[in-house]
C-alpha cells in the first residue's frame, strides 16, 4: 500500500519477509543449502536455510549470499544445522559414496551390520538411507557390483574360474547356482559373447502392426512392436548379436498367437514364462509395473515411490524405456504426473490404444 504525503509518494520499506529466500527458510528447504545463509540478531548465530531450529522473527534476520558474509557478522555458527559443514543431504551422499567404495573394494560381500557400523549408523537407518539414495538395497547393490565384476572378468580373465574368484565368490558352486540369473546364460556362453545361445523367434501381425516374439530356453526374452517386420528382426539381432537366431516353426508360431491375443485384449492378461534381463534396479521397476492392474495407470513418480526410491523418477523412466517385453511388462500403464501420455518405445499412439482397450474391456 502506498501513502500520499505532501504530494510525495512514499513506498513502505522492504523487509526480509519480502525476499523469496525467506519462504525457503520457513520451509526449511534443503535444496537451498549452499546457495545462501542467514543470521539472527537475537540469538547471535548464523544458519543454513534448512536449519531445524524454531523459525526466527524476520525482523531479526539478515540474509547472506556467501558463508564469508555470514561469518563477518561476528556471530557464531549454529550447532544444530552446522552451516560450516556439509548439509544433511551432502553428509548422506558422502556416507553412501563411502559405503559404495567399501562394497566395491571388499573381497567378500559385507553384511548390512558391517556396513552400518563402518559409517556409525544403525542398520535400519542406514538401509533406508542407502536405498533412498541409490534405488537399491545394500545387498542388491553388492550383488550388482559382483555381477558387473563377473562380466568384466569373463571378458578379460584367462578362465571362468579365475573370473568367479576375482569377483568375490568364495566357491564356484555358489556362483553356478546363480549364474543364469546373473548373466542370463551360462558363464561360458557369456564369455563367448552369447555365442551358441539359441533364440527362437517369429513375426506375426496384430492390430498394432507387426509383432516379433523371441524366446530363450528360460522363457520369452523379447516382445517387440513396430510397423516394419524387417526392422524388428534387425532390432532383435542388435539385442542378441552373438546368439543363434532360429526362425519359427509351427509350434513357436502358436506362442506368437498367444502374445497377439495379449495385445488385442491386454486386460485379460496371459501367463507367459519370461526371461527378464536387466540390472537389479531395472528388474525392480519392471516387477512394480507387472503389479499395476489392467485398466489403471500410475505416474513415474509413483513407481519410484513404490520401489522405495522416490528421487529416482528419471531412472524409472529409463527402465521403462529399456523394457524389451512390450505388454507383458506393461510400461504402457505409466504416465506423467498430470496424466499425459509420455514417450513409449513402440510409439505413443500404440500406448494410447492399449490403455483405451484396457479401459473399455475392464479387467
Amino acid at each position: 500500500m502506498t501513502m500520499m504525503l505532501r504530494n510525495r509518494t512514499v513506498f513502505p520499506e522492504k523487509t526480509v519477509a519480502d525476499d523469496p529466500r525467506w519462504a525457503r527458510i520457513v520451509a526449511r528447504d534443503r535444496a537451498a543449502d549452499g546457495h545462501f545463509w542467514y543470521s539472527v540478531a537475537t540469538t547471535g548465530v548464523y544458519c543454513r536455510p534448512s536449519c531445524p531450529s524454531r523459525t526466527a522473527n524476520p525482523k531479526n534476520v539478515q540474509l547472506h549470499a556467501t558463508l564469508a558474509a555470514a561469518r563477518a557478522t561476528g556471530f557464531r555458527a549454529c550447532k544444530r544445522c552446522n552451516p560450516e559443514g556439509l548439509s544433511a543431504d551432502g553428509e548422506n551422499a558422502a556416507i553412501v559414496a563411502r559405503v559404495c567404495r567399501l562394497i566395491e573394494e571388499s573381497e567378500e560381500e559385507p553384511s548390512l551390520n558391517e556396513l552400518a557400523d563402518a559409517v556409525g549408523r544403525s542398520a535400519s537407518y542406514f538401509h533406508r538411507l542407502f536405498k533412498s539414495a541409490t534405488g537399491l538395497t545394500p545387498k542388491d547393490y553388492a550383488s550388482a557390483r559382483r555381477a558387473a565384476k563377473v562380466r568384466e572378468g569373463l571378458a578379460n580373465s584367462n578362465s571362468v574360474t579365475e573370473a568367479i574368484y576375482d569377483a568375490g565368490f568364495n566357491s564356484s558352486g555358489r556362483f553356478y547356482e546363480r549364474a543364469t540369473d546373473i548373466l542370463g546364460m551360462t558363464p561360458t556362453q557369456y564369455r563367448l559373447g552369447g555365442a551358441n545361445e539359441d533364440i527362437r523367434f517369429a513375426v506375426g501381425q496384430s492390430s498394432l502392426g507387426a509383432i516379433l516374439v523371441a524366446s530363450s530356453r528360460k522363457g520369452v526374452a523379447a516382445i517387440l512392436l513396430g510397423s516394419d517386420p524387417d526392422a524388428l528382426v534387425r532390432n532383435l539381432q542388435d539385442r542378441f548379436p552373438n546368439a543363434n537366431l532360429i526362425g519359427a516353426d509351427g509350434d513357436y508360431e502358436a506362442l506368437v498367437a498367444r502374445v497377439v491375443g495379449l495385445v488385442e485384449a491386454p486386460g485379460l492378461g496371459i501367463d507367459l514364462p519370461l526371461d527378464v534381463r536387466g540390472t537389479a534396479f531395472q528388474q525392480r521397476v519392471w516387477q512394480a509395473l507387472q503389479e499395476i492392474p489392467p485398466g489403471q495407470t500410475v505416474s513415474y513418480a509413483e513407481i519410484a515411490r513404490r520401489i522405495g526410491s522416490p528421487k529416482a523418477v528419471r531412472a524409472v523412466a529409463g527402465a521403462c524405456a529399456g523394457n524389451s517385453l512390450a505388454v507383458a511388462i506393461p510400461c504402457h500403464r505409466v504416465v506423467r504426473n498430470n496424466g499425459a501420455l509420455s514417450g513409449y518405445a513402440w510409439g505413443v499412439e500404440r500406448k494410447r490404444v492399449l490403455l483405451d482397450r484396457e479401459a473399455t474391456h475392464g479387467h
